[in-house]
């Protein structure tokens, strides 16, 4: 299967239903391969099935925007609804990452 540039610049991680402690080795498995991919430019928190986020998952997160700052990539969040969107704009993550 031949991927095309585009979708290489831009990899996506999916975010579970509940999104906190217990996903941190996955999520941060997932994140660092990206980090080290030269051709990415951009990570995608897909946040369309998440229902759930905690302190450990806002944690986790600054955590991988630091990190990809230091490797010049962006970290947006897609699809965040209800609960999960006020909590991000609550903790003001909407300074942080671009919402979409």
């Amino acid at each position: 299967m031949k991927v095309s540039k585009a979708m290489a610049e831009q990899q996506v991680l999916q975010i579970p239903e509940r999104f906190d402690f217990g996903f941190h080795k996955d999520f941060t498995a997932q994140y660092q391969k990206m980090l080290l991919d030269n051709e990415c430019k951009k990570v995608v928190l897909e946040f369309s099935r998440t229902e759930y986020l905690d302190s450990s998952a806002l944690g986790m997160m600054v955590l991988l925007n630091k990190k990809a700052k230091l490797v010049n990539k962006r970290v947006v969040v897609k699809g965040a609804k209800g609960n999960t969107l006020d909590i991000l704009t609550i903790a003001n993550f909407d300074k942080l990452f671009p919402l979409e």
